[in-house]
């Protein structure tokens, strides 16, 4: 059973995302390699490097964005992202290894934080003969955060987060407004040292300092709104920290030859420049610090989110990770286990090979996230309605990319990195069965490429049932050559969302003429369906009579190989005898499951195509909801582009705002583009009858939808659809269960 891990109080917002974000972005690589990078390939490369980076890290950013307001973002960020979308047994996978790379990265930036204090080690075994160990300032500072981290909890963490980032910019303005004592005879500007370390090895050590996404990511649950408060926060730190690398790698270019930048004993040369030199160590230990501040915030809420999902094979492991303190729901547990992992890192590793583990795992994390964004993309599920939209290609970039940069830094490490990760998913896939791996994406992604090829080929195909519902419409008239209404509707119903099989209904028995007829019928239906933007799937079908017809059409699977599940009919207003012939078998097609669309076609056609109005009444309870998602769904076509959807509602007085609020949550919930403002409440005491109000209020729309029932149809028949006066085109709608908007 899948387990949400819900805070009881959420705090944070878009600035401890931001601050979390650039703490990190902003750390210790600025410091200690970004002038050994300058020195090897001069600033015109790094310039490269960094555009490198963030053609990894800006499309991960505007994915997450993306992701994140499409869905309830609870804690454990990016893993929470990625197994909500792929499924928990890849998600578990790539957040045990995200993990891993933020409880390293713990380490990496604490020993960075001991490097800042490198001067006054070397001074002291000069003069004291006390011995220049790293991990005698390091230890003991992971110690006290361990403390402030595990006593005091985020709210501790955040607070220290805030001073240390102040230092940090204070640091980098010094460094801005200083300048170099003698200028060089040669900078490196254009070019760096003759022999330069590898590109991809540079490149390997100093990405982490692009890392400080998936930091912001991680304070998701502690956030109030992580809809808002994660694309702001992600975005606005990756573009910042963009611009601070570019300046201070040109600052150091023009300051400094070659030669000096690359030496790896000034790893400090960044005090050479600055307005007072003892800032830059300082300003070293505030990023390192500040950066280790977030991945301690960060790491143990992963650890925490994968615990809660009930997802590892050891029941009590779960358990044991997923523990929070009372109220808070602070990862007690997961924060021991981090900070013990950052303890081993801290006692054995250098800070370069650090640097190439977790380069590696985070790559992979958002090679994921953006191969994510881009398979929603292509699955066009109706469900997936983020309110930030990225592009496909720019996800496409990011993808490969990141994968392609993973075997460019280390091959054997990609290798393994991707072992380790096929490793995890197997044996969370056998201990775990229920939990999906790759269904959802994939089916979908699936679902839009059949579509296009049974449409070419116009052959029926099968595949697995799709989660969530989508228009499956057949429409049979005999007009089409009269009036196009009913195609054009078909058409914008099945661009993106859904199929549509539109079949000329030609009356007669199967014979050589007919069939000849029908060849010629369908010849120029696909013709006259070239001429316009449509995803239709054309047919004919010759029958001795329409009751027959419509027997014969509701059975046919449909080119979506899981058969259709709605049927649209059309009839001119002018001469609505000629739809008798429909009313006729209705029960027989309401006794199929099918649900049902009636057109009703003025002369108005559907005007300029910027208008919907829909109307919903209190017989409209399980109609309601599939006429709002024919809006949605037809304003999904181009020609309805700029258009926009208005609601009235008609309820008795006493039940107006009731409806009002839960209609205005399934709008918000839904992610639907319905202004507040168009939605209009009428209380169904006013002596007008429903046909009147709609005649006055939806006389200028270009379409308007209308529920019906069955029983009404059975004791009405015609009138139920006409009696509107001089509107545009009328779409009735019928459904046979209602619909879920998610």
């Amino acid at each position: 059973m899948l387990k949400s891990l819900v805070p009881k109080k959420s705090n944070f917002g878009t600035f401890e995302v931001f601050v979390t974000s650039i703490s990190t972005l902003l750390g210790a690589i600025l410091f200690l390699k970004f002038g050994w990078a300058v020195g090897n390939y001069g600033f015109i490369s790094v310039v490269g490097l960094i555009l490198i980076g963030h053609l990894v890290t800006i499309p991960t950013a505007f994915a997450v964005a993306e992701i994140a307001t499409n869905q309830k973002v609870l804690g454990g960020g990016a893993y929470y992202i990625i197994s909500r979308s792929f499924g928990l047994n890849i998600g578990a996978a790539v957040g045990i290894s995200l993990y891993l790379s933020q409880a390293i990265s713990i380490a990496f930036y604490i020993i960075a934080f001991a490097e800042a204090f490198r001067p006054v080690q070397e001074y002291l075994h000069v003069n004291y003969s006390i011995p220049a160990d790293p991990r005698l300032v390091s230890l003991p500072v992971m110690t006290i955060l361990a403390l402030i981290v595990l006593l005091r909890g985020a709210n501790m963490g955040m607070k220290a987060l805030y001073f240390v980032v102040g230092i940090l910019g204070v640091s980098l303005v010094m460094f801005f407004i200083g300048q170099a004592d003698v200028a060089p005879k040669t900078n490196a500007f254009y070019s760096g040292v003759e022999n330069p370390e590898n590109f991809f090895y540079v490149f390997t050590i100093v990405f982490p300092a692009f890392t400080g996404l998936a930091a912001g990511l991680g304070l998701s649950g502690d956030l109030k709104d992580p809809t808002v408060s994660i694309p702001r926060g992600t975005i606005l730190a990756t573009v910042v920290g963009l611009f601070v690398y570019i300046a201070v790698a040109y600052k150091l270019a023009i300051s400094f030859s070659p030669e000096v930048l690359a030496d790896p004993k000034n790893s400090l040369i960044m005090q050479n420049i600055a307005y007072w030199g003892p800032i830059i160590p300082i300003g070293l230990a505030a990023a390192s610090l500040s950066s280790a501040l977030g991945s301690i915030l960060v790491a143990p809420r992963t650890l925490q989110a994968i615990g809660a999902d009930d997802i590892l094979p050891n029941k009590f492991l779960n358990r044991y990770f997923s523990v929070g303190k009372p109220v808070s729901n602070e990862p007690r547990n997961a924060s021991l286990i981090s900070i013990i992992i950052a303890f081993f890192f801290i006692a054995v590793g250098s800070i370069e090979f650090v640097a190439e583990i977790i380069s590696m795992f985070f790559m992979l994390t958002y090679g994921a996230i953006c191969l994510i964004s881009l398979l929603e993309h292509f699955a066009a599920d109706p469900s997936y309605r983020p309110t930030f939209r990225s592009r496909w290609y720019i996800s496409l970039v990011g993808t490969i990319l990141s994968f392609w940069l993973m075997f460019k830094m280390n091959a054997p490490y990609a290798m393994v990195s991707l072992l380790i990760m096929g490793m995890l998913y197997y044996t969370i896939s056998v201990s775990k069965k229920e939990a999906k791996g790759f269904g959802k994406l994939f089916r979908g992604v699936i679902f839009q490429l059949s579509r296009q090829l049974q449409i070419i080929a116009q052959r029926a195909d099968k595949e697995d049932i799709d989660l969530h519902w989508r228009p499956f419409t057949i429409c049979i008239s005999q007009d089409t050559f009269i009036r196009r209404s009913a195609f054009d509707l078909l058409r914008w119903i099945s661009y993106k969302y859904g199929f549509g099989t539109y079949i000329h209904y030609i009356e007669g028995y199967l014979s050589k003429q007919t069939s000849r007829e029908s060849k010629e019928v369908l010849e120029r239906l696909i013709n006259l369906a070239s001429a316009t933007k449509n995803r239709v799937y054309l047919d004919t079908l010759i029958s001795p009579s329409y009751t027959s017809a419509i027997a014969q059409v509701v059975q046919l699977s449909g080119i979506s190989g899981k058969g259709n599940n709605m049927i649209l009919f059309e009839f001119s207003r002018t001469d609505p005898e000629m739809f008798k012939r429909s009313l006729d078998n209705y029960s027989l097609i309401h006794s199929t499951g099918f649900d049902v669309c009636v057109l009703n076609t003025s002369y108005k056609g559907f005007g300029d195509k910027r208008e919907i109005h829909i109307w919903i009444t209190s017989q409209d309870y399980e109609n309601a909801n599939l006429m709002i998602l024919m809006a949605y769904i037809i304003l999904g076509h181009p020609e309805w582009h700029g258009g926009h959807i208005k609601i009235f509602t008609i309820f008795k007085q006493d039940e107006i705002n009731e409806r009002r609020s839960k209609l205005m949550s399934l709008i918000k919930s839904g992610r639907l583009p319905i202004s507040p403002g168009n939605i209009q409440v009428i209380p169904s005491e006013d002596k007008r009858k429903t046909k009147e109000l709609i005649s006055e209020k939806s006389v200028d729309a270009d379409l308007t939808i209308v529920g019906f029932r069955h029983e009404l149809v059975k004791a009405k028949g015609i009138d139920t659809f006409t009696g509107f006066g001089d509107i545009g085109n009328i779409l009735f709608v019928n459904s046979q269960k209602e619909k879920e908007i998610t």
